[in-house]
């Protein structure tokens, strides 16, 4: 189904934060009765407080967004280089808020494994070019931990995301990332096309953050996956998709888009473990609060030595996302199943 225009989806938004907001009173008072019967480490009243923390970043970030759309003229600078660096600014505090008060109410601990390239606070050099970063997709939260981790870190960087058409019913994301570079892709739109603008003209500064398996891993969608390659005669990649254990195949075709149209680019696999357990409302619910680290790897390529043959580009990117299975394989059971 796709988006309303904006004129409409709009006030469906703010209709719906406004349901939202009204509805965190009976919600307290349940979270309260439900700590009661079941306290559980306290996760009801934890879980209304991050909800309600949710809800006033959501507000604060879109106040601040109206305080810039004045700034810039009433929009008519939106795309102004001091415009684009404040909502990334704003971006960049609001999830660094959130994370600060997973981490207090829910024990989030993000760890980075390995000394290949990170963005993270420990004096491992970062790179100095464009990149391009091949994510894996794992539970609700990878999105949000990866994009605050390159905005907040010592190697700070500009996200450019690649995301589904219907995140934009969250209000907050579609103002900022229609407003930033970014592209939301429609049901059956044309990723290739979207992928290569979004990595067009990109500069030292910039990250393209890619999800190449195009949705979480469940075991339904591996099956369609694996059948689809092996309907299109893609034998090969149909058998390298079935030892995957963890992640599901990831798809050439915009990684190859966003290569071709930024080949200065270097090239970053991120490997994560530890939100696998937290894919779902009811896993969410059985996983928290945590008890282990959520795990990082960042396995750097630098642009010289990234493939340029498309044969050549598949073949490397599912030994990467073999060996990206083979990590996530052996830390999988430092923690909860949340299934």
């Amino acid at each position: 189904m796709r988006l309303p225009p904006y004129a409409v989806r709009r006030p469906l938004q703010l209709l719906g934060l406004l349901l939202v907001a009204v509805s965190m009173v009976p919600l307290a008072l349940a979270a309260v009765v439900a700590t009661a019967v079941r306290p559980r480490a306290l996760l009801p009243l934890r879980a209304y407080a991050f909800a309600l923390m949710f809800l006033a970043l959501e507000l604060l970030g879109l106040l601040a967004a109206a305080a810039l759309w004045v700034a810039s003229g009433f929009g008519l600078r939106l795309r102004a280089a001091w415009s684009l660096r404040a909502h990334y600014d704003v971006l960049g505090v609001l999830l660094a808020e959130a994370v600060r008060f997973a981490r207090l109410l829910f024990g989030l601990r993000l760890v980075t494994d390995g000394t290949g390239w990170s963005p993270l606070s420990d004096g491992v050099p970062g790179s100095t070019n464009a990149m391009v970063v091949l994510s894996r997709h794992a539970g609700p939260g990878d999105s949000l931990l990866l994009v605050h981790t390159l905005l907040d870190r010592d190697h700070l960087r500009r996200p450019r995301i690649v995301l589904k058409d219907l995140l934009r019913w969250d209000p907050l994301i579609d103002v900022y990332l229609t407003r930033l570079p970014s592209s939301f892709l429609p049901p059956g739109g044309d990723t290739e096309r979207l992928v290569a603008e979004l990595a067009t003209g990109m500069g030292e500064e910039d990250a393209l953050l890619i999800f190449p398996e195009g949705g979480n891993t469940s075991p339904a969608r591996r099956s369609s996956a694996i059948a689809r390659l092996r309907g299109k005669g893609l034998l090969r990649a149909a058998d390298q998709a079935e030892r995957l254990r963890h992640l599901l195949p990831p798809r050439p075709g915009g990684v190859g888009a966003a290569l071709a149209a930024a080949p200065y680019a270097d090239v970053v696999f991120v490997a994560h473990a530890g939100l696998d357990a937290l894919s779902g409302p009811l896993a969410l619910w059985r996983g928290l609060p945590m008890t282990g680290e959520v795990r990082l790897r960042w396995d750097f390529v630098p642009a010289a030595e990234v493939p340029r043959r498309p044969a050549e580009q598949v073949d490397w990117l599912y030994r990467e996302w073999e060996s990206m299975d083979d990590w996530v394989a052996r830390h999988s059971a430092d923690y909860p199943s949340g299934t």
